[in-house]
């Protein structure tokens, strides 16, 4: 997992409610295998635990994978 970048809406109401952020991987596979470990990871699960004790911090989650166009610039 490489952090690309974190984004907050203009709109302040928005910025309390929402962030995006942008993940990279070398492949679909790769990022598969990657947010498995992650969610398998023991010390990930007791933080979890422990942060959601009142409730959950998260109400939903999109996961959308992207590939560049051909006139991407990166390309």
């Amino acid at each position: 997992m490489k952090v690309e970048a974190f984004w907050k809406p203009l709109d302040p109401k928005a910025a309390e409610e929402t962030l995006v952020y942008v993940l990279s991987f070398p492949s679909k596979d790769a990022a598969d295998k990657a947010w498995q470990a992650f969610r398998d990871d023991p010390d990930w699960k007791t933080v979890k635990e422990e942060s959601e004790k009142d409730g959950p911090l998260v109400t939903k989650v999109d996961s959308v994978f992207l590939t560049p166009t051909d006139y991407d610039p990166v390309n």
